[in-house]
């Protein structure tokens, strides 16, 4: 018997037997030929672990030796005449999901990373290379590997219904290991596969869905999911047979044409312009993409995977890849899908209408999440009808926007713009089981609509707010249900930032919690359970921190020092362009009420009421060249102190200032445990995945044992 390539593999699959394998079944199917020619032969392939649609299917080292495996086989029935062609699917809602970070965290020889990376490109060069052309059927997930998969086959075909199609090796401190930094960019172009390969991962992890693949090149044909597989065996017999002819209008060949190079070169540094603006250049991961594709743009698939082994052989030993499993798979994935604390999901009540107070702009983003997500009825209610003509026209101007860029369906977007109203009276709450309010951070307004809400509504309607650092007990007070009143706080933009945090008062029943958090999953966020404290976590922690960047600057710190001062962390934006963001109003009036509650941890700057005073939203002013200054009319409302600080006593200051704020929120029994502090900083707040969470931060920093006098985690 002929050995085979992949017994070099063995010692390493044998390194992790607990790994949950994804198998190769095959079976044979018969297309139909031309009138003039026999019929065809295809195998088809499905990728399975045989559990339900809850366990993805992932690839390991196990995994990917019974696929290679399997495809020797069927290149040696390719080459005996016996197939014609070799598919590739998946189970139910799946391609595949990537690869297994569980098993991949294990390796922490760099030979046994080197050889997963290696595992990798022997399996996938035989899709590439059967000898008979390959199809990819991508019915469903396909992220990472599994769209590797995908993009080694001749042909692909995607169902219109398929989500989370993505290369977010990015986004998990890794590199596209597999094929897909040389083959993407050549089927799409350069600009859509950084888009993929860069920007969205760097954007929350945004995945694309069938349809935009499809547009984008990524796929060669799209069909819907009722009869997908079908239609999918039928296209490939036709493309076998001749009677189909590819057309790929956006592949090419930077080796061939100059012009194509020139995009190539343009694309990289755009890229990398986005990368620095977005983490500061202080991951690794992102760099290392943008190295392994420009590198390859001249280079053969052979020497590009060379580059790509070894990149991900570097990444896999970097602290911040393993910062980056924690906080992805311990946290979002695990965490995040476990919430702590959370009541019995078989408590909760239907919800088959929500009620929005308000039509502003967060009221807005609300009633599209909810109709999109529940597809339900939604109304939204406000004091004039300008107002509230105002908010659903917004809500049918962004469903539009999602339609023109191919979110949507026609169909999906009519269905959405349908199930939002908006009305001047209370009155069209009658029949709600959900009403949210979204109106302005005032506690006496807030309690006023509540009041207004319950005489209409029903016993068992739930009361939620979307406050951010008000009392949910208070909001409840002189209600004569008060124990269905929860926090319900979506973070902005509503339709990106995946977190809610769900605030349980005194008297919230376990029902309305349970509802609360059945309610979050089926709007696909992340919900974590917060006491009624003020300004919950986020908030709390980020104002802290922004705090303490204010009063240094206020203190005699140089305003360029001040906001840089924490760009090695890499976060999403600098505080004061953080503040601007949020609007100087808003970070006041939270900065206020934390001070009320907890004293001179949280000061109250006097220069930021000045600005506010004057009208002025922000700091910062652009400049001619690109860049920003002060400006001078700014600069003589500043009052400022003799007091400068460095950069690095700025960073040192925020550190032990977050360590502290953090003990304190722990001790009082905020949340659950300092895992919950970092799930919320993640989803809420952007807190960089490569340095974990912020907790482990704080302890590798010392910040945890200079403040506390003890780690939040410890074996970290």
């Amino acid at each position: 018997m002929t050995a085979s390539v992949f017994d070099q593999f063995e010692p390493l699959a044998s390194s992790v037997p607990d790994e949950l394998v994804t198998h190769s079944l095959v079976k044979e199917a018969v297309l139909p030929g031309t009138a003039d020619a026999r019929s065809l032969r295809i195998a088809l392939i499905t990728l399975d672990n045989g559990l339900d649609h809850t366990k993805p299917t992932t690839l390991g080292p196990n995994t990917l030796v019974e696929l290679g495996r399997t495809l020797e086989a069927l290149r040696d029935r390719a080459a005996a005449g016996e197939i014609d062609a070799v598919a590739v699917a998946g189970k139910p809602y799946f391609l595949v999901a990537g690869a297994d970070l569980t098993t991949v965290k294990q390796l922490r020889d760099p030979e046994q990373g080197a050889q997963m990376a290696r595992l990798g490109h022997a399996a996938y060069d035989l899709l590439a290379d059967l000898g008979v052309p390959t199809f990819a059927f991508i019915n469903g997930v396909a992220l990472g590997g599994g769209l590797e998969i995908a993009l080694a086959c001749t042909y692909r075909t995607v169902s219109s219904a398929a989500n989370g199609i993505g290369l977010p090796e990015a986004f998990i401190g890794l590199v596209p290991g597999w094929g897909g930094v040389y083959r993407l960019p050549r089927l799409t172009g350069p600009e859509a596969a950084l888009k993929v390969m860069i920007e969205n991962p760097l954007s929350n992890n945004r995945t694309i869905g069938g349809r935009e693949a499809f547009e984008l090149g990524v796929a060669d044909a799209l069909f819907e999911p009722a009869d997908f597989l079908e239609r999918s065996l039928e296209w490939a017999g036709a493309v076998l047979s001749g009677e189909q002819a590819v057309q790929r209008p956006d592949a090419v060949d930077p080796s061939a044409d100059p012009s194509v190079a020139d995009r190539w070169d343009a694309a990289a540094k755009a890229a990398r312009a986005f990368v620095s603006s977005r983490t500061g250049d202080a991951a690794p991961a992102p760099g290392k993409v943008l190295d392994v594709f420009e590198a390859g743009k001249l280079a053969s698939q052979k020497e590009s995977a060379a580059l790509e082994v070894q990149a991900l052989t570097e990444l896999m030993q970097t602290p911040q890849f393993r910062d980056t499993v924690y906080a992805f798979l311990d946290l979002v994935q695990r965490r995040g899908k476990r919430p702590a604390g959370a009541p019995d999901a078989k408590l909760a009540r239907p919800i088959t209408k929500v009620g929005v107070v308000g039509a502003g702009l967060m009221a807005s983003q609300l009633a599209i999440l909810f109709a999109r997500q529940l597809k339900v009825p939604v109304v939204m209610t406000d004091i004039d009808q300008s107002r509230v003509d105002k908010g659903v026209a917004y809500v049918q101007g962004e469903v539009e926007k999602l339609l023109a860029k191919g979110r949507v369906s026609p169909d999906a977007a009519n269905r959405t713009k349908a199930l939002v109203s908006g009305s001047v009276s209370k009155e069209a709450f009658a029949d709600a089981d959900f009403v949210i309010e979204a109106v302005f951070e005032e506690l006496a307004v807030k309690q006023q609509v509540f009041a207004e809400v319950e005489a209409v509504v029903s016993p068992d309607c739930i009361l939620a707010t979307n406050t951010s650092s008000l009392s949910v007990t208070a909001m409840a007070e002189g209600l004569e249900h008060p124990e269905r009143v929860v926090g319900f706080h979506f973070f902005n933009p509503v339709a990106v930032m995946p977190l809610v945090e769900v605030v349980r008062a005194p008297r919230t029943d376990d029902a309305v919690l349970a509802t609360a958090f059945v309610l979050a999953k089926s709007l696909k966020k992340t919900a974590v359970l917060v006491k009624d404290a003020p300004a919950f976590v986020v908030n709390r922690v980020l104002l802290r921190l922004m705090g303490e960047v204010t009063a240094a600057f206020d203190e005699g710190t140089p305003a360029e020092v001040a906001d840089s001062a924490l760009k090695p962390l890499g976060l999403p934006m600098s505080p004061f362009t953080l503040a601007a963001m949020v609007g100087l109003p808003v970070a006041q009036h939270v900065a206020e009420s934390l001070h009320d509650a907890f004293g001179d941890r949280f000061p109250v700057s006097a220069n930021q009421q000045a600005l506010i005073d004057a009208g002025i939203k922000g700091l910062w002013a652009p400049t001619a060249d690109g860049g920003q200054e002060i400006p001078e009319s700014t600069r003589a409302l500043l009052r400022l102190g003799s007091k400068p600080s460095s950069g690095e006593e700025v960073l040192r200051r925020c550190q032990d200032a977050l360590a502290e704020e953090i003990g304190l929120l722990l001790d009082e029994g905020v949340v659950a445990g300092p895992e919950d502090v970092d799930l919320c900083m993640i989803l809420g707040a952007g807190w960089p995945m490569h340095l974990g969470g912020i907790t482990p931060y704080l302890d590798r920093v010392g910040a945890s044992e200079r403040v506390n006098g003890r780690r939040f985690h410890a074996d970290s």
